[in-house]
């Protein structure tokens, strides 16, 4: 090989290596690296509308359904169902969930007791339930409603398709979720709208709204004994 042939050989192997050092790193897709981000705050009872889910790492806040049997075998900070259920003053979810869980008691685990508010098209043929409302009428009306009802707490949007409207709108002040260490693959999505426009979101925990979260996850083995 000839001493042209070499420096041409190394200097390919260079720019392989430097492409391949910065291929998915945040400064190669235009992505400033931060410290290390902050659990999130308390919550607190401020009259907001929150859209709060636990979602799995593909998206998914149920499974086909409406399912909820992969909710199960996660950990948490200590006190967060309490947490959310001294700052909840009402709930507001869809008719889709409600036909799959048609118990007010059930919200939070029994912890949380108040008034739930059911938005449908047809309320005259949903499950009548103690502590349950059924309402027909604009997204916006129905937020009014709640808020009056939650007495100064925050109002919590349990529904995908409720909280997307009232996204568009401009009626979301915080949006919480846990991400739950598992993948679906099928079920409700948090934020469905095929051809819609991106909506773009500020980090409230740690001092970089535009922060990247970064997550690492080990796939566990299936248990096939059964």
């Amino acid at each position: 090989m000839s001493s042209e042939q070499e420096t041409g050989r190394l200097r390919h192997e260079t720019d392989e290596r430097n492409v391949m050092d910065s291929a998915g790193t945040p400064e190669s897709i235009g992505i400033t690296p931060t410290p290390s981000l902050p659990d999130t705050e308390r919550q607190t009872a401020a009259g907001k509308v929150l859209w709060h889910f636990t979602m799995s790492l593909d998206g998914f806040v149920a499974g086909p359904d409406h399912a909820m049997d992969w909710m199960t075998g996660f950990s948490s900070r200590p006190g967060l169902i309490e947490e959310y259920a001294e700052t909840t003053g009402a709930v507001l979810g869809g008719r889709k969930g409600w036909d799959a869980f048609p118990d007010p008691g059930s919200i939070y685990g029994g912890a949380w007791q108040g008034p739930l508010f059911v938005l449908t098209h047809h309320p005259e043929d949903a499950q009548p339930a103690p502590g349950a409302t059924f309402l027909n009428c604009d997204v916006a009306e129905a937020v009014r409603i709640g808020l009056e009802a939650a007495g100064g707490k925050n109002l919590e949007v349990f529904s995908p398709t409720i909280g997307r409207q009232l996204l568009e709108r401009g009626l979301i002040d915080e949006i919480d979720l846990h991400v739950a260490p598992v993948l679906l693959g099928d079920g409700v999505r948090l934020f469905d709208n095929p051809g819609g426009a991106p909506v773009r979101l500020e980090l409230l925990n740690g001092d970089d709204p535009s922060a990247v979260v970064n997550l690492r996850y080990h796939p566990v083995a299936a248990d096939r004994s059964g």
